[in-house]
C-alpha cells in the first residue's frame, strides 16, 4: 500500500509542480527525492542507505559521479542517474551508468527525470548493463499491473533475486505492449496485410492495404472498448440485462450507467430520432468512465448524446461536463474536456483509443467538482432537441 499511496500522492505533486521546475536539481529534490523515500522507502538522509553524488573508488572516469546510490545490506543495489523533467530519457548521455555497473555490487540502474522511470539490469550480459530497459514506467500514467515490480525494488520488499528472474520476461512483454500500442495507434502495412490475408480473398495489393488500414484501426479500437466495458460490468457485478442498459438504442438522449438506481432523464432528454448514438461513440463512453473510476464512482459518469457531439457528465448534470466526443467528422475527431473552464480545450485524436493519452486531464476535471472551492463549470447548452 505504501508504494500505492506514495505514487498516488508524489503524481498529484508532479501534476501540480512541473511547470515550475526548470532544473535537474529541482527536478530531484522536488521529485526524484521523494520517491525514493516515500514510495521505495529508503531514508534519503540516511548515507547508510542513499548516497547522492556517489563515486566508485575505481574504473570510472576521473570525477564522474552518479547522482544516486542506494543501498541495502552494506552494499550497493540500486544506481539512479537523473535528468530535468521534461527531457527525454536517452543512454547516450547517462554513459556513467554503464561504467559504475560494472564496478560496483549494483544490478539495478534507473534512469529517470522524475516522472518518467527506466529500470535496467544486466539480463543480457554478466556485470554488463543491457542497453533496453525491462521496466518502464510514467508517474502520470502507470500501468497498474507494474505496482508488484515497482514495490520489488522498495526497501521493504526489495528482492534482488525476484527482480532480475522477472526481468526478461518484462522486458519482452513490455515491448511487445509497445508495438500493439503502435499498430493500435497506427497500423503498419506488415499488421494491416495480416488482417487482410485472414478476411479478404483478393491479392493485398498496396491500394487494398490502404483502403483495410482505417477499418484494421476501427477494429482495435472497438475491441478494445469492449473488454473496457467487459472489465467494468465484472467490478459492477452487472448482469447482462443491466449491461445491455448501456448499449442501449441510439435514440436514448441521457442513460444512466449501468447498475445506478433509475433517473428520470431532465426534459431536455427528449428522444430525438435525428440523434444517432454510434458504436464508435460508445466506446469512447466506456474508455472515458474507465479513466474516471479513478476520481468517482462509475454510477456516476452517464452520457448525453446531442446532434454536433456526445457528451459525458458528471451525475447527470449538464453543469458538470467531464468531455465531449465529436466524432461525426469524416476526417477530423477531436476530445473537448473542461478542465481549464467552461468554454473547454480542443484535443484531436484519431481514434477514441487515443482517449488514453488525454486521462490526466478527464481526472483534473474530476478533481475540481471534488473539491469544495472549485466552481461550477457552465458549458454551453445541449443542442435543443
Amino acid at each position: 500500500m505504501m508504494v500505492t499511496d506514495g505514487i498516488k500522492t508524489l503524481a498529484a505533486k508532479i501534476r501540480d509542480k512541473r511547470a515550475s521546475i526548470e532544473t535537474e536539481e529541482a527536478t530531484k529534490n522536488a521529485f526524484i527525492m521523494p520517491f525514493i523515500s516515500n514510495v521505495l522507502g529508503y531514508d534519503v538522509f540516511d548515507p547508510a542507505e542513499v548516497v547522492p553524488e556517489f563515486t566508485a573508488d575505481v574504473g570510472v572516469k576521473k570525477g564522474e559521479k552518479v547522482d544516486y546510490a542506494i543501498f541495502k545490506d552494506g552494499q550497493v543495489q540500486i544506481l539512479m542517474e537523473c535528468k530535468k523533467i521534461g527531457d527525454a530519457l536517452d543512454l547516450r548521455y547517462a554513459s556513467q551508468l554503464f561504467r559504475y555497473f560494472s564496478v560496483t555490487s549494483a544490478r539495478i540502474a534507473v534512469l529517470t527525470n522524475g516522472q518518467q522511470y527506466q529500470v535496467y539490469t544486466d539480463g543480457d550480459l554478466p556485470n554488463k548493463m543491457d542497453e533496453k530497459p525491462f521496466l518502464i514506467f510514467d508517474l502520470l500514467d502507470l500501468d497498474r499491473t507494474l505496482l508488484p515490480e515497482i514495490e520489488k525494488l522498495s526497501k521493504a520488499s526489495f528482492d534482488l533475486d525476484s527482480v532480475v528472474s522477472a526481468a526478461q520476461e518484462l522486458k519482452y512483454i513490455g515491448g511487445i505492449r509497445r508495438i500493439i500500442a503502435n499498430e493500435i495507434k497506427e497500423p503498419s502495412d506488415d499488421w494491416v496485410r495480416y488482417f487482410v490475408a485472414k478476411v479478404y480473398e483478393g491479392k493485398a495489393t498496396q491500394r487494398v492495404i490502404e483502403q483495410f488500414r482505417p477499418l484494421v484501426a476501427k477494429a482495435a479500437a472497438q475491441y478494445i472498448g469492449g473488454q473496457v466495458n467487459d472489465r467494468l460490468k465484472t467490478a459492477l457485478g452487472e448482469d447482462a440485462d443491466q449491461q445491455s442498459e448501456v448499449a442501449a438504442p441510439a435514440s436514448e438522449r441521457a442513460v444512466p450507467v449501468a447498475g445506478a438506481a433509475d433517473v428520470t432523464p431532465p426534459a431536455e432528454s427528449v428522444a430525438d430520432p435525428a440523434v444517432v448514438t454510434t458504436d464508435e461513440e460508445l466506446d469512447g463512453y466506456n474508455i472515458i468512465r474507465a479513466i474516471a473510476v479513478a476520481e468517482v464512482a462509475p454510477e456516476r459518469v452517464v452520457y448525453r448524446d446531442a446532434k454536433t457531439y456526445f457528451a459525458v457528465l458528471l451525475d447527470d448534470n449538464n453543469r458538470k461536463p467531464i468531455a465531449r466526443l465529436y466524432l461525426n467528422g469524416k476526417s477530423v475527431k477531436y476530445l473537448m474536456t473542461f478542465e481549464d473552464g467552461k468554454d473547454g480545450t480542443r484535443r484531436d485524436i484519431e481514434s477514441v483509443v487515443d482517449i488514453y493519452r488525454h486521462a490526466d486531464h478527464i481526472r483534473s476535471v474530476l478533481r475540481q467538482y471534488s473539491s469544495p472551492a472549485s466552481p461550477v463549470v457552465h458549458p454551453a447548452p445541449m443542442d435543443a432537441p
